[in-house]
């Protein structure tokens, strides 16, 4: 992903690890563009930037990652009940060795039961402290609707919180989560939405992003083709603060 509405100064600056943060100046969430263009002054608070990646990308050169600004990357591990990303594990390996935090995104398909869906993750992306959370990517509907949609999702992403000890972060578009995500605003929400602007339009049940997916067509070094490129919107060690530490074995569900 570019940068892109109004011109944006991004600085690296050395905190926590001494990478991936850059200063925004661009208004704050609360703040209209008519006074931002009016050059009043608002907070800056800061971006934590990264990526996310599939089996589409295949097998990444995260060494350079760092250097480049970048701290964190989510990558593919599940699709429903029996998918798997091959590049998955491999790509997981190598980022933590490179110093990156890396979380695992699951596409949920409301056609398969959620136990069989949480037996899949847990299998191939087990709790592992000092990852990031779980991500539940939802972008499409059963034949039966959003009413099921949401009665599928609580239990499944009450699972995933019970197993992992860290409550999961929900992936979707704005114009998805505002018709069919109601009443999960207290879970992390990573909004996909790439509207030229400074800061994405929010569904009505959410009033913060956690993460955004500002562009699908970025560049990285050591990835073929497009990527698509990620803010946290916090502090390096804000992110930090999100990682998973470790679950008693008590608290678990199966193995």
């Amino acid at each position: 992903m570019g940068l892109f509405g109004l011109e944006l100064l991004l600085a690296l600056v050395e905190t926590g690890a001494g990478v991936g943060v850059q200063q925004r100046t661009e208004p704050a969430s609360d703040v209209g563009p008519s006074e931002f263009a009016a050059g009043k002054s608002v907070a800056s608070p800061a971006f934590v930037e990264g990526a996310d990646l599939s089996k589409w990308q295949g097998v990444a050169d995260f060494s350079q990652w760092k250097a480049a600004g970048k701290a964190f990357v989510f990558l593919k591990a599940t699709e429903g009940a029996t998918g798997v990303d091959p590049d998955h594990q491999r790509n997981a390996q190598a980022a933590r060795a490179a110093g990156l935090l890396v979380g695992s995104y699951h596409y949920y398909l409301p056609a398969d039961t959620g136990d069989a869906q949480f037996a899949n993750l847990s299998r191939q992306a087990p709790p592992t402290a000092g990852d990031l959370p779980p991500v539940i990517d939802i972008e499409v509907l059963s034949k039966s609707g959003p009413i099921e949609l949401a009665t599928q999702l609580r239990p499944f992403l009450q699972m995933i919180e019970l197993q992992y000890g860290v409550r999961p972060i929900i992936y979707s578009g704005k114009n998805f989560a505002a018709a069919h995500l109601r009443d999960l605003s207290t879970y992390p929400l990573w909004l996909a939405e790439y509207n030229g602007a400074a800061s994405p339009q929010m569904p009505p049940d959410w009033s913060r992003w956690t993460f955004w997916q500002y562009t699908d067509s970025g560049a990285i070094v050591g990835v073929n083709g497009k990527v698509d490129l990620d803010r946290f919107n916090g502090t390096l060690q804000g992110l930090k603060a999100m990682l998973q530490r470790g679950v008693p074995s008590s608290n678990r569900i199966g193995p």
